[in-house]
């Protein structure tokens, strides 16, 4: 992993357990084929190729709310 986009990816998702479990899942489903949404003419691990995504804001995250008891 590249030290300079974990910084990089770490500005834009200041959470670090939010940051890990979103470069673990895009990574795992790079591995399983899923097309890469950026181009890169060097070749990047997949955790990089994800930091990546999220640098330049092809993929971000949503929290999820639990509704209100009664509801």
């Amino acid at each position: 992993m590249k030290e300079e986009l974990l910084k990089d990816a770490s500005r834009i998702i200041e959470d670090p357990n939010i940051l890990i479990n979103m470069v673990s899942r895009r990574a795992k489903q790079l591995k399983q084929g899923h097309k890469p949404l950026i181009e890169s003419l060097e070749k990047l691990e997949p955790e990089d190729i994800a930091m990546r995504e999220i640098i330049e804001h092809k993929i971000d995250y949503q929290l999820y709310e639990e509704e209100e008891a009664g509801n």
